[in-house]
C-alpha cells in the first residue's frame, strides 16, 4: 500500500519596499512648513490679494480727496540760515504734519517743504522775506493708504523689510507645495500636468495679450 503526501503550498511574502530615510524626512519637513508658513502667511497673502484687485480696478475704489489749506509762519530766522530740524518740527507741532520728510527744496526767495506717506501729502512753501507759508495736506482715504503700502510706495525702510519677509514665506510656501506633490503618488502626475498648464497659460497670456 504506496501513500501519497499531500501537497504543501508555498507562499511567498510581499515584498515591502522601505521608503529611504531622507526621502521620508524631506516629506515630514516640507509638509510641516508648508503648513505652518500657510497659516504664519495667511494674513499676508490676503492683503497682498485684495489690494491687488484695487490696484487693478483703481477706478471703482479710488475715495475722495480731501484736502485742507492752512497759513502760517516760521521765525525768521530759520528760513534765512535755513535751519531744515527747526522747520520741519514746527510743521509737526503745529500743524500736525505726518509721514516722512520726502522733500526740502531750497530757493533765493522760497523754501518747499514736502512730506509723503501712504495715501497722504502736506507741501508747505514758506517765504524767506516773511517766514509765512502756506500748508496743502491731502488725505486720499483708507484704499489709498492700502495701495501704497502694497506697493511699498513712501512708507518707509521698515515696511520695505515687511514687503521682503512676505515675498520669502510665500515663496517657501510655494516650493514646499511642490515638494509635497512628488511625494503623493496618485496625484504627482495631475498635479504636475495642471503645474505645466498654469505656468503655461500665463506665458500665453503675456505674449499674446501683453501689449
Amino acid at each position: 500500500m504506496t501513500t501519497t503526501k499531500p501537497d504543501t503550498e508555498v507562499t511567498t511574502a510581499p515584498v515591502v519596499r522601505r521608503t529611504p530615510a531622507w526621502k521620508r524626512q524631506t516629506a515630514i519637513v516640507s509638509r510641516w512648513l508648508h503648513i505652518y508658513l500657510s497659516m504664519i502667511s495667511f494674513g499676508i497673502v490676503l492683503f497682498f490679494a485684495a489690494t491687488g484687485l484695487t490696484l487693478n480696478h483703481a477706478e471703482f475704489f479710488n475715495g475722495e480727496v480731501r484736502t485742507t489749506q492752512v497759513k502760517g509762519k516760521v521765525d525768521l530766522k530759520w528760513v534765512r540760515d535755513v535751519d531744515k530740524l527747526q522747520i520741519v518740527e514746527h510743521l509737526r507741532n503745529v500743524n500736525g504734519v505726518k509721514s516722512a520728510l520726502s522733500d526740502f527744496r531750497i530757493d533765493d526767495s522760497q523754501l518747499a517743504v514736502s512730506f509723503k506717506g501712504p495715501g497722504y501729502t502736506a507741501d508747505a512753501f514758506i517765504d524767506r522775506a516773511t517766514g509765512t507759508y502756506d500748508l496743502t495736506v491731502a488725505r486720499m482715504g483708507i484704499v489709498a493708504v492700502l495701495n501704497d503700502l502694497h506697493k511699498g510706495r513712501d512708507t518707509g525702510d521698515v515696511w520695505s523689510k515687511i514687503i521682503d519677509v512676505s515675498a520669502g514665506l510665500m515663496t517657501l510656501v510655494s516650493l514646499t507645495g511642490l515638494i509635497l506633490i512628488f511625494f503623493l503618488q496618485k496625484r504627482r502626475m495631475p498635479g504636475l500636468i495642471a503645474v505645466g498648464i498654469g505656468t503655461i497659460l500665463c506665458l500665453a497670456v503675456y505674449f499674446v495679450w501683453v501689449p
